[in-house]
């Protein structure tokens, strides 16, 4: 049996190119520059005998046997993960390294206003943030890229553990002159869906907001574009149609110098939950349910 095996930082970088499909993206990700992942890479497929990946100018194409290594690669980095959190587990509560990837519709709005407090009371977490979406965050914690994310539910997020932090209602917004004479709250009935604009495919808001109408036919009228709430607020100040907004938001002033009214969508369930999840049977789980206290006093 050879002695000589591959080290976690090899395997991470040949996950990452799995993922991106890209030298350069897959550097970015790994925090190297291409020619160091490239080098990994190459030292990697040294050690092993093997050709891994296919490298041609335009594309990277894993040989059959790559794709096996990385699926085992993914295990091991799990294992390696699963070893570390064990560790820290036993150290001080919130004391140590903590890597919390963020969604975009919450990340601007909440984390001001936590994490001042949170590093006064806190002194000795080290909290690394990552903003990306849903569908991108949830992965980047299976495969143990994050510890912990805070997004919001509901969401399709496999096997996790979460904490809800609170309910975030969902508000409509419109031109200031469009109704003219709006009602206390909007019902899903009163919202045009040929003018309704909403965030693009990847934002779980997205699929919270039709959820709450509860109108089929919205689906495929509205207009999914936005790629930010910010850019959003912009298109309905300019009268280009109406949106909902989430109300934590609202209050930390999205609407500031604009014309905008916004009015409560009366509906079943016209909120989102704003949870922290983390993988399931965590040896960290406490100490997340922790930090879930901490953020929730926010």
């Amino acid at each position: 049996m050879s002695t000589y095996l591959p080290t976690l930082k090899q395997l991470q970088y040949l996950v990452a190119l799995h993922e991106h499909g890209h030298f350069g993206r897959a550097a970015d990700a790994s925090f190297v520059s291409q020619s160091t992942l490239s080098a990994g890479l190459r030292e990697l497929e040294s050690l092993l005998g093997v050709t891994l990946v296919e490298r041609t100018r335009r594309v990277v194409r894993f040989t059959p046997l790559g794709n096996q290594v990385v699926a085992k690669a993914h295990r091991l980095l799990r294992e390696a993960e699963e070893l570390s959190e064990l560790v820290q587990s036993h150290g001080a509560p919130l004391g140590g390294e903590l890597r919390m990837s963020v969604i975009p519709t919450i990340a601007p709005f909440l984390l001001p206003r936590i994490l001042p407090r949170l590093r006064k009371e806190r002194p000795q977490l080290k909290l690394f943030l990552r903003e990306e979406p849903s569908a991108a965050a949830i992965e980047s914690l299976h495969h143990g890229r994050a510890d912990c994310v805070l997004l919001a539910l509901p969401y399709a997020t496999g096997e996790v553990e979460a904490e809800v932090l609170f309910k975030d209602p969902l508000l409509v917004a419109f031109p200031k002159d469009d109704p003219r004479d709006p009602p206390a709250t909007i019902t899903s009935s009163m919202i045009d869906e040929n003018r309704l604009l909403l965030l693009e495919d990847g934002h779980c808001l997205k699929e919270h907001a039709l959820a709450a109408c509860n109108r089929p036919e919205m689906r495929a009228s509205a207009t999914m574009i936005g790629t930010s709430l910010h850019t959003l607020v912009q298109m309905v100040d300019n009268g280009l149609g109406l949106t909902m907004l989430p109300q934590m938001a609202i209050d930390a002033g999205i609407l500031h110098d604009t014309n905008i009214v916004v009015r409560p969508l009366k509906a079943d369930h016209a909120w989102r939950d704003i949870a922290l999840v983390w993988r399931k049977n965590s040896p960290r789980a406490e100490e997340f349910r922790l930090l879930a206290t901490e953020l929730r006093a926010g």
